[in-house]
């Protein structure tokens, strides 16, 4: 299911499209959403925040985000992370995030979020983690 795609309204040459597309699948009752384009503050962070907090309420505790086709997060995409990790925390959930890009794997190391978050090099490693869990 992808999510996501949208455009702004208002002035035609100030429209721009979502940066951000979200692809949801479930994989042996885990959640595996695929970030694709940046995790901005704005429409971006709610889009996200509202995909895993609905999972969340829908009772599913085992989400996994892929990072791969995630270029550029800003710091309130990076807050929008920490908080949904946290509600995820609360709820008896578990957030783990997976294909980190350079880029992305750097600012989480800068930001000691890597000592936060539950990091893994492929979705399947995170997905397998979930598994070896139960």
């Amino acid at each position: 299911m992808r999510l996501g795609v949208m455009q702004f309204s208002g002035d035609p040459q100030r429209r721009a499209a979502m940066q951000l597309k979200l692809t949801k699948r479930t994989v042996d009752g885990i959640l595996a959403i695929e970030c694709n384009g940046r995790i901005v503050f704005g429409d971006e962070t709610s889009l996200l925040r509202d995909e895993v907090k609905k999972a969340i309420a829908d009772n599913i505790k085992r989400i996994v985000l892929n990072l791969r086709e995630v270029n550029y997060i800003d710091s309130g995409g990076l807050g929008t992370l920490v908080a949904l990790h946290t509600t995820a925390h609360n709820s008896g959930a578990t957030i783990k995030l997976a294909n980190l890009t350079k880029r992305v794997g750097d600012l989480m190391q800068v930001t000691k979020l890597l000592t936060v978050f539950d990091v893994h090099n492929s979705e399947y490693d995170a997905l397998e983690s979930f598994r070896a869990a139960v």
